[in-house]
């Protein structure tokens, strides 16, 4: 366990407002499954999840969109693919994030906005299917 305990109750609920009780069950159950990895998700928890995205000056729907640009262009596709889904519990539309992914076109490249728009349809295609 991290060493704050106020920090990670923090960064615990700003998880969960995030992601919601499904995904991150099924990432506590799949990732975080192992002592090694707990390790890794306990400082996540701290250092991200209350330390970044609860600082003041930003709210959680531009840092969702701002994670997806940088996911985008990094290559980041799995980390690209949580906070698309992220995104989306926040309010952003599939049309709004696909729009934010292309406008990278001029900036980081075709390959990149090709391979972010092919991860964006998929994570769209996977909630709307777990809506129903």
């Amino acid at each position: 366990m991290a060493g704050n305990e106020e920090a990670m109750q923090r960064g615990r609920e700003t998880r969960m407002k995030l992601m919601g009780e499904e995904m991150a069950g099924d990432m506590a159950a799949k990732v975080y499954d192992d002592p090694m990895m707990r390790k890794f998700g306990d400082y996540a928890i701290e250092a991200v999840f209350d330390g970044l995205w609860n600082r003041p000056g930003l709210d959680h729907k531009t840092r969702a969109l701002i994670c997806c640009i940088s996911d985008t262009a990094t290559g980041r596709w799995p980390e690209l693919a949580i906070h698309l889904q992220m995104a989306r519990r926040l309010g952003w539309t599939e049309d709004e994030l696909s729009e934010a992914i292309m406008h990278l076109a001029g900036y980081v490249g075709l390959p990149l906005v090709r391979e972010g728009m092919i991860t964006a349809r998929e994570t769209f295609e996977k909630m709307r299917e777990a809506e129903g």
